[in-house]
């Protein structure tokens, strides 16, 4: 079996990284920036360094938004995205060298890039995407040409290789940042609906549980078919990819693209508990939650309580 990093460093403390990006998404409105950058902000005044035991902290800059593709690229702040995704792939690599846990705190999905370019450069790896989006959107199931792309709606298929070559191709090699057959998708939405916009996702190799059928295993069933299809893919480690979206939106919706059904708080803290607590956990990043949908600090407590739950009674 491929272990990432020693296995006795996987239960070391969390190390913070904020990630105050929002370079993935479209304008909620004209003229309007998504909020999603003030999530770091908001999550660490309610509490979140106390409530995971994390001991440190480290901030990216906040990169400049850009609501209309570059020249040479039809999506979003592209090469901003490139060089962010550079930046933050260093600085967990900085974490993973030092035996600990990086969680980072975005922003939009687009960090997800930085965190499995950090991983692959250690070693293989399996991916956990657990969101209520698959966010697979690329050239075979869209029309490029008819609305810029957003990396937040794709993340999944440019992790797999599929979209433009600057956001699919790292360090000079041609292999995609991670090999779909290592990645199970949980949470999906949509993907019973007839004009679902991913039906090619699983087509590739990516293993899917949607929500309806974690609510009808249950969570602990859930975990132990995604830990079922590490080992028979001979993986010691994971990076999870949390998008809060895939809370039922009656509980949340100060996200991006809020929906149902979806997770209630108690059924995500048990799933990350579970997923920590295997050791096989190497790193992750938490996306979408926006803070300028949520007035009073209601849903950023409840967030920063949720993952208080399901990190902080695995750290050594």
């Amino acid at each position: 079996m491929v272990a990432l990093i020693p296995v006795q460093t996987l239960q070391r403390p969390i190390v913070l990284i904020e990630a105050p990006t929002n370079l993935g998404l479209r304008p909620p409105r004209p003229g309007v920036e998504p909020g999603v950058w003030e999530a770091p902000q908001a999550l660490r005044a309610a509490g979140l360094g106390s409530a995971i035991g994390g001991s440190a902290r480290r901030t990216l800059p906040r990169p400049v938004y850009h609501p209309d593709p570059p020249p040479f690229s039809t999506i979003r702040n592209a090469y901003a995205i490139y060089h962010f995704t550079l930046d933050l792939a260093a600085e967990i690599g900085d974490i993973f060298a030092g035996g600990d846990f990086p969680l980072v705190i975005g922003g939009d999905c687009s960090i997800l890039l930085g965190g499995l370019l950090a991983a692959r450069r250690h070693g293989r790896f399996g991916l956990v995407h657990l969101d209520g989006h698959s966010d697979f959107f690329h050239p075979g199931n869209y029309d490029v040409s008819s609305r810029p792309g957003t990396v937040a709606g794709m993340d999944l298929a440019l992790a797999v290789g599929l979209g433009e070559s600057l956001l699919t191709r790292w360090d000079d090699d041609a292999q995609p940042l991670i090999d779909p057959h290592d990645v199970i998708q949980i949470g999906e939405r949509e993907s019973r609906d007839p004009d679902f916009a991913f039906a090619d996702l699983t087509a590739t190799g990516i293993s899917q549980i949607d929500i309806f059928g974690v609510n009808e295993i249950g969570v602990a069933e859930t975990w132990r078919q995604a830990e079922a299809l590490f080992d028979r893919r001979g993986l010691d480690a994971f990076w999870l990819h949390l998008d809060l979206d895939v809370l039922d939106q009656r509980v949340m919706p100060a996200v991006d693209s809020p929906g149902s059904p979806g997770l209630d708080f108690n059924q995500l803290a048990q799933l990350l508990h579970l997923l920590r607590e295997s050791g096989r956990c190497i790193g992750a990043d938490i996306t979408i939650f926006d803070p300028s949908l949520d007035s009073t600090g209601e849903y950023a407590r409840a967030i920063v309580e949720c993952l208080g739950n399901g990190f902080r009674s695995s750290i050594t």
